[in-house]
């Protein structure tokens, strides 16, 4: 599957927005599953089969209280206790790192959204970093979990769920701050504004650059988004990556 169904609504804002790498999308997102059935749309040749995006809705389709969640406490106090587990079995991991050795950079910048004690890049990119060719950001809501995370430069404790829901804030850099592709791990489904997260990060996103959001069957059931929970493997595929 390629881009979700409401990343369509981003391109009238962002006409300028990094250059196309995936088929006919004029927008630089991917999506990866880790369950099964499904795949990623990635760039060029590989064992990743692609579908391309094809736009369905001419108006946003969902209502904000598809994005409600059974539990809207602070994710602040949810996240305190460290987890240091990896929320995806082996052979997934070895996959995605597999397909992160096919789509993503091994010189600039990456941004891992939402991420935590590892982020699964293969060796040839903790090679990379160690050169001082590679410089990994990251933004979690964890700090004793990013601190274990050898493959970050810097990283800060974000809460994307609150204003202004952009991965820049909390630099000096802020708005000046541009990444050569974001990666977020089975993250994407606890995110109340899709829509406002998405379109800054195109905008911190340099011309070529890529998003890689990856979801899999596995979650806290009580922070998803509503829809989510109402959906099947496949109809969260499709809710993520469009049909």
């Amino acid at each position: 599957m390629s881009l979700p169904r409401w990343s369509q609504f981003l391109r009238p804002v962002f006409q300028t927005s990094p250059r196309v790498r995936a088929y006919s999308s004029k927008l630089p997102f991917n999506y990866f599953s880790i369950f099964g059935m499904a795949s990623a749309a990635s760039f060029g040749t590989g064992p990743f089969p692609a579908t391309p995006y094809k736009p369905t809705y001419d108006t946003w389709p969902y209502e904000e209280s598809d994005f409600v969640r059974y539990d809207e406490n602070d994710d602040g106090v949810f996240y305190r206790q460290p987890r240091l587990v990896t929320h995806i079995d082996d052979p997934s991991i070895a996959r995605l790192s597999e397909y992160y050795s096919t789509v993503l950079p091994t010189k600039g910048r990456i941004m891992d959204m939402c991420t935590s004690w590892k982020s699964f890049y293969p060796f040839e990119f903790k090679e990379a970093v160690q050169r001082k060719e590679l410089e990994v950001y990251g933004v979690g809501l964890n700090a004793e979990e990013m601190k274990l995370n050898g493959a970050l430069k810097e990283w800060r404790v974000l809460d994307l769920n609150k204003a202004p829901h952009d991965v820049r804030a909390g630099w000096d850099e802020g708005e000046k701050m541009k990444f050569d592709a974001t990666t977020c791990v089975v993250s994407i489904d606890y995110l109340n504004k899709p829509l406002e997260i998405c379109r800054n990060l195109l905008d911190a996103t340099n011309e070529g650059g890529s998003v890689h959001l990856v979801i899999s069957n596995r979650c806290f059931p009580n922070k998803v988004v509503r829809r989510w929970m109402m959906l099947s493997e496949q109809q969260r595929l499709e809710f993520v990556g469009g049909e």
